[in-house]
């Protein structure tokens, strides 16, 4: 045997020694077996985490470190639970009350931060990192999913709510049974080729809605039970006892589920709000433009028209030129003035229209549906001539009104057609017609780049608001999923499409037991008894996953290193006994993850200070036995929502369609280029940014934030020259850094001094030293205060968990 024969040979032996290709996987794996009762060693500890770590700890010589600082623990419980740092009022008050109580001035301050809005934000992000959530499909086009977002907005309702976990797992599995149409969003937030993607050829179809049935099997079995079952898609499982045929019955729960669109039953009166809200932001936005000398060309989503209220019974609307043939108009809507304005050109109102001549084209353009409140080229109005066709609203009375909307097509998908030169009229009787607007004046093109700075933001504000109003227009939808009868599914040999063997029923891995369920049983049934199943309290995974994933979050490592994988090739617990202690206690408990919280962070090990000392970095410099808290950098969110909370710019609005982080673009293929100006709708919270799979935006990106290409169980945590860079010289951090300095002018006064201390404070929660406020002053008086503000935010004690 030659020398290259025999390395091969050495290599596969290798090989099969370390994936255990030669043993057969154990069905009595330690995550399978039922969860059982634990005893607290009894050394003395009020909370029984500190038992069983303690334990552990005396085993190998070490014991917990002190207690970290109260500002610290402040701090650290702010970041962990809210993903904001505390303001200075908030450290002031704690700092005496923890003079008074230290147990009840920390009790009370987790109790506070557990029933923030700001909470479910955070603790919401953990849980879309798990499921990949994006709001684009993926793939080479990437195109967008823009009813995504109320998935997101449930699940950060859920967290704030404290709505019990075996629910919570439920409704994402079967919510449309029980009126929870966004939680379904859950089965179908991965990356799916779209109809024109995939070849027409039936082999193509099979093979896409395969894989479309893969990415639902391995969000359900990798979240909720930390499981790898599509590793059996082609063969049985090399590590766990799951066959093929497990994995295919599992398959067939869903078989009736597909990727799309349904509409979402909510709430219309707050969508009507909601609506009505950003309309008058527009029109703001509009008029604050107009004093700056820039009126926005005319856009074929959504113009807005502003004037002083005006008594009318009439209001006509001429197009005098357009960008082509007969002009289109959609929908013409009159909003009244004052708080509550309401659109009252509907025709359901008794409104009617006339017009001086309308395109032979019944079938979509008809006069009546100028004013019939539906959105879209198939509902829409041409006139009959290409110059001076006119339309009239006759509204029955005078109303006083003083806003005018319309669109040439609301859905975006058509832009011929468009009245660019227009004039707006109105009268109380007929024939007095009086001009309140117009195209006069608007831009025939607009390059943003070529605006001064106020306009600029001016126009990046108006560009957003557009596109959330938009995204409001119309029925809501969730892309949810569409439930349908499931065809008869079948066990393929090599996971090929082209080789179908015997049918299977729905079912589960054969390890766990049965569900009972044949070819025949509905989809929705299927789907239930699934969602049972896995709440069950007797399901041996799907507690101790849970338990494992909020125990990772808080301590940044699991007792189970891989959150997402509790099988043969994932990592073993470090502490059994406690991991099974907390899973018992979570479902006695209610499943309640709020009671998780106030547990784990009651406990000395998550009190305990952060700083490393000789003994414990010589005998388990990983930490693993938790004889220090680990610090650890913040998440790219908690960054970025960090400096603006800090610079005085955070909008708290919550929910509803996302911000977003790139440039307009309609190209089929979509190009994401980072925008580089942010304005005030782009400062809420990152959470709300329209997440983009597998593109990052130009700053945080960099900070190991998922692309959504993956289930991401846990964040890696690099340190890049990239970071630093983004962090110091992007334009975003440079406003931020501008603003900083202006809030710490406006409460601290012209004196340096006291803006340092301000500074120092808002930043880190403490007041600086001497030597600190000196160089402080000497950096400010040679560089400036902002970028004093700048090197702030680039400190790891601003940007670490402590």
């Amino acid at each position: 045997m030659n020398s290259e024969i025999r390395l091969l040979v050495l290599a596969f032996v290798g090989w099969a020694l370390v994936t255990k290709v030669w043993s057969k996987p154990d069905p009595n794996h330690w995550s399978f077996h039922e969860v059982a009762e634990r005893s607290v060693p009894d050394l003395g500890e009020k909370n029984g985490i500190d038992g069983f770590l303690l334990q552990r700890l005396k085993e190998e010589g070490l014991s917990f470190s002190k207690r970290a600082e109260p500002v610290n623990l402040l701090r650290r419980i702010f970041l962990d639970l809210t993903g904001l740092p505390p303001t200075p009022d908030e450290i002031d008050s704690f700092e005496k009350s923890w003079k008074e109580d230290a147990s009840e001035a920390y009790n009370s301050a987790v109790e506070r931060l557990l029933v923030s809005p700001r909470y479910g934000e955070r603790w919401g992000q953990h849980w879309l990192d798990a499921v990949r959530f994006a709001e684009t499909h993926g793939f080479e086009v990437n195109t967008p999913r823009p009813n995504a977002w109320p998935y997101r907005d449930y699940v950060i309702r859920a967290f704030n709510e404290d709505l019990p976990y075996d629910q919570f797992v439920f409704e994402q599995l079967a919510g449309d049974t029980v009126s929870k149409d966004a939680a379904t969003g859950f089965l179908v937030t991965a990356a799916a080729l779209l109809r024109g993607q995939v070849g027409k050829d039936d082999e193509s179809i099979k093979r896409a809605r395969q894989d479309e049935l893969n990415e639902i099997v391995i969000n359900t079995s990798a979240t909720f039970l930390g499981l790898t079952v599509h590793c059996a898609r082609c063969h049985d499982h090399k590590f766990d006892a799951i066959s093929q045929k497990d994995y295919h019955r599992m398959q067939a729960i869903f078989g009736g589920v597909r990727y799309g669109n349904r509409p979402l039953r909510d709430d219309s009166e707050k969508r009507e709000e909601e609506i009505r809200s950003l309309d008058m932001q527009i029109a703001l936005v509009e008029q604050g433009l107009k004093k700056m000398g820039v009126r926005l060309p005319v856009s074929p989503l959504l113009n807005t028209e502003s004037f002083a209220p005006i008594l009318a019974r009439y209001l006509r609307f001429t197009i005098r030129k357009t960008n082509g043939v007969e002009p289109c108009i959609d929908e013409l809507e009159v909003w009244s003035s004052g708080e509550k304005s309401t659109n009252v050109a509907l025709a359901s109102n008794g409104v009617v229209a006339s017009s001086s001549g309308d395109y032979q084209d019944p079938s979509k353009h008809r006069l009546e549906y100028i004013n019939d409140g539906k959105y879209g080229n198939g509902r829409s109005w041409i006139a009959s001539e290409t110059q001076g066709g006119w339309v009239i609203l006759d509204f029955g009375k005078p109303i006083l009104i003083n806003r005018v909307t319309w669109g040439r097509d609301r859905k975006g998908v058509y832009k011929d057609r468009l009245p660019i030169d227009y004039v707006i009229e109105v009268a109380a009787d007929k024939g007095a017609w009086q001009e309140v607007a117009g195209s006069k004046g608007r831009l025939m093109s607009l390059d943003p780049s070529k605006l001064g700075g106020a306009q600029r933001s001016a126009v990046l504000d108006h560009q957003s608001l557009s596109e959330a109003r938009r995204r409001l227009d119309g029925k809501k939808m969730i892309f949810g999923g569409v439930f349908q009868k499931p065809p008869p599914m079948h066990l393929l040999n090599r996971g090929d499409v082209t080789q179908p063997k015997e049918e299977v029923s729905p079912g589960i891995p054969e390890v766990f037991g049965s569900l009972k369920m044949s070819s025949a049983t509905s989809d929705v049934d299927r789907r239930k008894g699934l969602a049972r199943w896995i709440a069950s309290p007797k399901n041996p995974l799907t507690a101790r996953v849970m338990v494992n994933r909020v125990w990772h979050l808080h301590f940044g490592a699991g007792l189970v290193n891989t959150p997402s994988d509790f099988g043969g090739m994932g990592g073993k617990p470090s502490h059994p006994g406690l991991l099974d202690w907390l899973a018992v206690r979570f479902v006695k408990d209610g499943w309640s993850i709020k009671n998780l919280h106030r547990l784990i962070l009651s406990s000395k090990a998550y009190q305990q200070s952060g700083r490393p000392n000789s003994l414990g970095m010589e005998k388990d410099a990983n930490n693993r036995l938790l004889w220090r808290f680990q610090p650890r950098r913040l998440e790219a969110e908690a960054i970025r929502d960090s400096i603006l909370q800090v610079s005085g710019s955070l909008d708290l609005k919550m929910g509803g369609p996302g911000f977003s982080f790139f440039e307009p673009n309609t190209n089929y293929v979509r190009v994401y280029n980072p925008k580089e100006e942010f304005g005030p709708l782009e400062w809420r919270r990152m959470i709300y940014g329209h997440r983009v799979r597998m593109e990052q935006d130009g700053v945080f990106g960099a900070f190991d934030r998922p692309d959504a290409g993956l289930i991401c169980s846990k964040r890696t945590q690099s340190t890049t020259p990239l970071q630093s860079l983004n962090l110091f010289n992007s334009r975003f951090v440079e406003q931020q850094s501008e603003i900083f300095s202006k809030r710490l002018v406006a409460e601290a006064g012209e004196k340096v001094n006291g803006q340092i201390v301000l500074a120092f404070q808002y930043c880190f929660g403490r007041v600086p030293t001497a030597e600190e406020v000196s160089k402080g002053l000497d950096f400010v008086n040679q560089h400036g205060l902002s970028q004093f503000c700048r090197v702030l935010f680039n400190t790891n004690e601003f940007l670490f968990l402590p």
